[in-house]
């Protein structure tokens, strides 16, 4: 069957438009850390590891419909673990990464095993139990710093070594970017195969997903794997930016925050990730910079919250999203109207 003409112009535009958006992007990696200060480079760093970490939150709500308030733990999960591996064997960073990432992704499927039996506002609280639990014990151990012993703090500490391809500030700006697109192709990937049609299904209805020959189980442990993979790559990311890490950084708190400001930014959309990333680390630091104080972000992104839960549940980058398919619409009706007859 041929596809009419003005579907394939639309075809066409639309592949024309994603190339120019991958351009600016592109050109944006490039040009922005140059253009930046030292501190808004800082900023936007921190803001692009938690677009890594919000990304996970995002998989387990918008996929299966679960709420996880212990994403930055696990986010000082994979920070530790990276530490520990870059200290003790003065390996790479991308393989003290992986092997972060990957130890988070373990720990993940184990604070996800209530998942099995519990949803809503009881899984939630039992995350958040173990970013509490985590909060207590990495208090106790602390970070490694290089020194001896299984938990590698010590009184002389030694940062840990960026990635060799990203010593700077603007270097390791532009390198996280990668690694969170890195993130975003994963994710993309395992949504468009069993992984995703298996999620989709659960969230529909469990009995429908078993009754299809789903493995609930399993599915729901690979997705809380895949979401603690995501924010050890994240608590990597921050470790290298910061050399060390401090427990201070991970109270349970933020995971609330973290997840509040999924919602409000769109977590069905890798775009609303992004949008979460801007509010947690650049809306804070712009009022501190214009002399308002920082904690009026929480007002805000209360307020927020409500709106987005009330009038938009699929966030800042869903009516982002619904706005630009309306003119675009409008473009096409009136093109189409000026046509021949």
């Amino acid at each position: 069957m041929s596809i009419p003409a003005p579907a394939t112009a639309g075809i066409a535009r639309s592949a024309r438009m994603r190339l120019i958006l991958a351009a600016i992007a592109v050109a944006a990696l490039a040009a922005l850390p140059a253009v930046l200060s030292a501190y808004w480079v800082k900023v936007w760093l921190a803001a692009v590891i938690y677009t890594v970490a919000a990304s996970g939150v995002a998989l387990l709500y918008a996929r299966l419909g679960l709420v996880s308030l212990a994403q930055v733990a696990l986010t000082g999960v994979g920070g530790w673990v990276c530490l520990r591996v870059a200290h003790a064997t003065g390996a790479p960073f991308e393989v003290a990464m992986l092997a972060g990432a990957s130890a988070t992704a373990a720990v993940g499927v184990i604070v996800g095993l209530p998942a099995l039996r519990m949803r809503g506002l009881y899984l939630a609280l039992v995350t958040l139990m173990a970013a509490g639990g985590f909060t207590i014990v990495v208090t106790a151990v602390q970070f490694p710093n290089g020194g001896e012993g299984f938990s590698g703090y010590g009184f002389d500490p030694r940062p840990m070594p960026r990635p060799l391809l990203a010593q700077s500030d603007e270097a390791l700006l532009r390198y996280a970017v990668v690694m969170a697109l890195l993130g975003y192709g994963l994710i993309g990937w395992h949504l468009k195969r069993a992984p995703g049609r298996a999620w989709a299904l659960i969230r529909r209805s469990e009995a429908v997903a078993m009754s299809a020959g789903v493995d609930v189980v399993l599915y729901k442990c690979w997705a809380f794997a895949l979401s603690g993979f995501l924010a050890g790559m994240a608590g990597s990311l921050l470790a290298a930016t910061l050399g060390t890490l401090d427990a201070r950084s991970f109270p349970a708190s933020e995971s609330i925050l973290l997840f509040a400001l999924t919602v409000v930014g769109g977590a069905f959309s890798p775009l609303g990730q992004v949008v979460s990333g801007v509010l947690y680390r650049v809306v804070p630091a712009l009022l501190d910079t214009i002399g308002v104080d920082g904690n009026l972000s929480f007002v805000i992104f209360g307020a927020a919250l409500l709106q987005a839960l009330i009038t938009a549940p699929r966030g800042v980058a869903g009516q982002v999203l619904d706005a630009v398919e309306r003119v675009r619409q409008r473009r096409s009706d009136a093109m189409t109207s000026k046509g021949p007859r």
